[in-house]
């Protein structure tokens, strides 16, 4: 099985350092060619982005459950009926946040404290990003739908697009070559339209050369009618995810509020963090999606069997995978900080974050295997409400009070401290509960 992982595995994770590498490399140009206050201006409004694209993130884990089952079942017209379905609803859902977002960029900006020296950038960045949600978010969809066919390739092949379209146009917009505009910090915005559209249009046009069964034909448009009945199982499935991840992603913009209160040189270090953090956290991610999509195709097959196999092999590699990337950001801290910081004191606030952090996103892996393979099942709430009550019944009251006492590293401390007690509530569920049940397909 943990051969099958990786040969799944490696073009995810490839997939998900290219992503992270494009924000990273997005983050140098906005840090050296601008100055700090651009790395901050963008670091202010990731979480309030973050938060509104959280439901499509639990829409898609939905979906991509439902046609992993359906995949392992052999049910083509199913997967078809299933991706069509979620494609009109994706669409929809980015219409009315991208709406919502460019109506209200500021004062969402205003609402999390952003500091008044970086705001004006903050907002003219964030309008971008929301202009494009109704084509991202039918994006994202495609990916899931094609990785829970067990096909991880193409969507790193379309990611390879989208980030090289996007290092290449990112400083020729921030300084305007070539006769280019010369747009500042909206470059790395802009820089990051045109290379996601024009992925997701190769995208699509090589499905259809490869007559792949999720290709967008006719028949896709016929079944991209909304079939209610399939919508409310995927919701039921995928709404708790969303939840979860909306809460997530309120806990971060509490955060961002607290991290605020030390002034635009915190929320820099800030923002220069999670660049490093998104190098253990979107490999763990992906360990834990390659887990729920085996688990979804075992239980389509109706081979239970299989699903110790798959958290066996996914935990192992989360370890031996995750403790390696975590070694190497610990060794080469302040270099790679240097990549997005020069100022001394944002320098050594982030590298006393990074510290305190990191070693906590192994727990975090460990963790996303179980509650995965369970949510494959169909099983959401009890995992969903441990991942709720680690984020807001540990980590923020965590870090509000260490505040007080540590200053800013006592924010950092809640994330490891919440790790580890989702991880604790998650293996006594997984022992005394799930594990001693028979799981059938949803469909």
């Amino acid at each position: 099985m943990w051969r099958l992982f990786l040969v799944f595995l490696i073009p995810m994770m490839l997939s998900n350092v290219l992503q992270s590498a494009s924000q990273t490399v997005s983050s140098i140009f906005l840090g050296r060619l601008i100055g700090v206050h651009a790395l901050a201006a963008v670091s202010a409004i990731f979480p309030v982005i973050f938060l509104l694209i959280s439901f499509m993130i639990g829409l898609a884990s939905g979906s991509t459950v439902l046609i992993g089952q359906a995949h392992g079942a052999q049910q083509i017209h199913t997967m078809k009926r299933i991706a069509g379905t979620t494609l009109s609803v994706s669409f929809a859902l980015g219409i009315v946040l991208g709406g919502l977002g460019l109506a209200f960029a500021r004062e969402l900006l205003q609402l999390v404290g952003t500091p008044h020296d970086i705001i004006n950038d903050a907002t003219l960045y964030s309008r971008i990003i929301f202009l494009w949600l109704p084509g991202f978010f039918p994006y994202i969809a495609y990916t899931t739908f094609l990785r829970g066919t067990g096909d991880s390739k193409t969507p790193f092949y379309s990611l390879i697009v989208a980030t090289a379209l996007g290092i290449l146009f990112t400083p020729a917009f921030i300084l305007g070559w070539a006769g280019l505009p010369r747009i500042g910090i909206a470059g790395a915005a802009v820089a990051g339209y045109i290379g996601n559209a024009t992925a997701f249009t190769a995208l699509l046009v090589y499905l259809a050369y490869r007559k792949h069964p999720l290709q967008f034909d006719n028949e896709m448009l016929r079944d991209m009618r909304i079939d209610w009945k399939l919508l409310r199982t995927i919701v039921r499935i995928g709404v708790p995810t969303g939840i979860q991840t909306i809460l997530v992603a309120l806990a971060e913009i509490a955060v961002i509020t607290f991290v605020n209160r030390f002034g635009s040189d915190a929320t820099a270090a800030y923002g220069a963090v999670n660049q490093i953090v998104g190098y253990v956290q979107f490999p763990a991610i992906s360990i834990g999606i390659t887990a729920s999509i085996f688990g979804a195709q075992s239980i389509g097959a109706r081979r239970n069997d299989k699903l110790g196999s798959v958290i066996r092999s996914g935990i192992a590699l989360n370890y031996i995978i995750g403790g390696v990337i975590v070694a190497l950001c610990y060794i080469f801290a302040w270099e790679i900080l240097g990549w997005f910081i020069t100022a001394p004191r944002p320098l050594d606030i982030a590298h006393s974050l990074l510290m305190i952090t990191l070693w906590g996103y192994l727990l975090f892996g460990n963790n996303s295997v179980l509650s995965g393979v369970m949510r494959s099942s169909g099983t959401v709430f009890w995992p969903t409400a441990i991942g709720i009550f680690a984020i807001w019944g540990v980590e923020v009251p965590a870090a509000y009070l260490l505040m007080h006492r540590f200053g800013i590293d006592g924010i950092w401390m809640g994330y490891p401290i919440a790790f580890a007690v989702g991880l604790t509530l998650q293996c006594f569920y997984y022992e005394l509960v799930w594990k001693r049940k028979q799981h059938e397909r949803l469909i």
